[in-house]
């Protein structure tokens, strides 16, 4: 079944969205440019020079809100469609009270026509949870600048002209929000400025900040139920061995899309506009076009920008077929455990760490989570989250973020303990398929001695013939071709420079120390992938990307309960 590419907006609606943004960036130039003066002197005879300067910051704050709802009327938002008619048709009377300008008004009235004409092109639904937002910081703004004008109103009572009650008062701060004069009248013209500039600026704050919200990408929270967790499980069971990471679309953060049939379903999680997949379809292949063109047109229906993260090879081509692009992400090391061995000059680094903690008297036990008992279950959950790195909580894609639940039996445990029988350090594998791991969590105590890591890493996989398990997935190393090209003779000015911007970057995010704790057990390098509608939309999936693995703060959303960070 081959789909069109539903997460490329029509030709039609970018047009409109370019015309839109130019027409703001043509308000922002008008209200910052001078006025023409003989024009001015006509329009004072009707409007106060409180009015035109409220009508010169109204044009200013619509030019920008117009720019960025450019944005969200590519991805064919009718809230933003809705609210950029508005503006259009607001932004014809402004031109007209900041200074007579017919020709800026007549720009703004074809815009407006434009859109009027174009409305059906516009139809992704809306967040309903930013409409509620946007009206409480509307009134909170509202409120505060309403307050702050009262009280500057009551602080000058002994220079107003009259004796004007609490209520005109009132109505003095409250009109003063739309930039309008009241029936309050000051003696001197520097409170009367005052009280009008307080009221003003938070009235187009309020204004401003409200829209923004209201047209902030929204969030899905995750959907599951009981049935379609079973449905998962029976899946992971046929099929679980495809994909390393299939495992991890049990967690409890994730959505799932269904094909109609219910025979494959794409884990996913919307993150601020863009409905970010993790892994491959869960599934037989046959069942994934259904599955994946039903995913994409629920981001289409929303307006969400759809991306893949780290899909392998076969669902590459499977979302390729649907419109998507596919790049090259980095690789997930494998290790056969038949043929792994520390014994040779490429696994001596391994070795000495190995024999060196042996010696100290640290020993390893691995286990099935089933095998465990309650207390030695207890001990190590509390002992992740002792050696825990801080208080951010990482993972998405290639991490459970749970340990100990008792849906996750079949999880294998390393429990390193050292001579004294105190838990200094613990790995988690999840399933892959019958015959196969997939690491999840590394923790370690810093204080234990150095190769704790490689003691564990290598017990468990001297001991994977006893379990039935024949291949290992280690961690996923983001770009490891440019690290592994770099270092050959002959690489060129491109790699070298990308090889130095990978090495800066490492020092925030271990790109390459993952890919070299990674390459000193022989692993076999798997490709991953990342899939997305067009090369515009990448830094908003990047920023998406980082935001689910907590490299980016998301303070809004529930943290997941036992959440670990990324397999590191």
């Amino acid at each position: 079944m081959m789909h069109s590419r539903p997460a490329r907006p029509p030709l039609s609606r970018r047009t409109i969205a370019r015309l839109v943004q130019l027409t703001g960036l043509f308000d922002v130039v008008t209200a910052i440019a001078p006025p023409r003066h003989g024009r001015m002197v006509t329009l004072m005879e009707f409007v106060p020079a409180a009015g035109v300067l409220s009508a010169r910051a109204g044009t200013l704050l619509v030019g920008l809100l117009l720019i960025y709802l450019g944005a969200g009327l590519r991805r064919g938002k009718r809230r933003a469609w809705q609210v950029t008619v508005a503006l259009a048709a607001l932004s014809i009377a402004l031109h007209l009270v900041k200074g007579l300008d017919f020709g800026a008004a007549a720009v703004a009235a074809v815009l407006l026509v434009m859109l009027l004409v174009t409305r059906d092109r516009f139809t992704a639904v809306a967040d309903p949870e930013n409409r509620w937002r946007a009206l409480t910081a509307l009134a909170g703004f509202a409120g505060a600048g309403f307050l702050l004008g009262f009280l500057e109103i009551a602080i000058r009572a002994n220079r107003l002209v009259g004796a004007p009650g609490v209520a005109d008062w009132a109505r003095e701060a409250a009109l003063g929000l739309v930039g309008l004069d009241g029936p309050v009248e000051f003696r001197y013209r520097f409170g009367a400025e005052a009280v009008a500039w307080t009221t003003g600026a938070c009235g187009l704050l309020a204004a401003g900040v409200a829209l923004v919200i209201l047209l902030r990408p929204g969030s899905r929270r995750p959907q599951r139920d009981g049935d379609g967790e079973v449905r998962l499980r029976e899946l992971l069971g046929r099929y679980g061995g495809a994909d390393s990471l299939g495992y991890f679309a049990l967690r409890a953060d994730k959505s799932l899309f269904w094909a109609p049939n219910r025979a494959a379903a794409v884990a996913y999680r919307v993150v601020n506009g863009v409905s970010l997949a993790a892994g491959d379809p869960i599934g037989p292949e046959s069942a994934w076009p259904e599955a994946i063109g039903g995913w994409l047109a629920d981001a289409e229906r929303h307006g969400w920008t759809p991306a893949v993260l780290g899909c392998g090879n076969a669902a590459g081509r499977a979302y390729r077929k649907t419109g998507l692009d596919v790049v090259e992400l980095g690789d997930e090391a494998v290790v056969d455990t038949a043929a792994f061995s520390l014994t040779g000059r490429p696994m001596r680094g391994v070795r000495q760490a190995v024999n060196r903690m042996r010696r100290a008297g640290y020993t390893c036990r691995v286990a099935r989570q089933r095998d465990l008992s309650a207390g030695e279950l207890a001990g190590a959950v509390a002992a992740a989250d002792l050696f825990r790195d801080g208080p951010v909580e990482r993972g998405f894609s290639m991490a459970l973020s749970r340990l100990g639940e008792p849906g996750d039996a079949d999880c294998l445990l390393v429990l390193c303990h050292d001579e004294h029988a105190t838990l200094r350090g613990l790995l988690q594998f999840v399933p892959w398929g019958t015959d196969g791991l997939s690491l999840d969590l590394m923790r370690g105590d810093r204080t234990a001695d150095n190769g704790l890591t490689e003691l564990m890493i290598a017990t468990v996989l001297e001991e994977a013939g006893a379990l039935g398990v024949r291949r290992v997935s280690l961690n996923f190393a983001v770009l490891r071709s440019v690290f592994a090209r770099a270092e050959e003779l002959g690489a060129g000015p491109v790699l070298r420079l990308w090889h130095r911007l990978l090495k800066a970057a490492s020092r925030l995010w271990q790109i390459e120390s993952l890919y070299r704790s990674n390459a000193k057990y022989q692993p076999a390098w798997q490709p991953r992938y990342l899939c997305f509608p067009t090369a515009r939309d990448l830094p908003r999936i990047a920023v998406a990307a980082l935001t689910a693995e907590a490299f980016l703060p998301e303070p809004r959303l529930p943290r997941v309960r036992r959440a670990v960070e990324v397999r590191a």
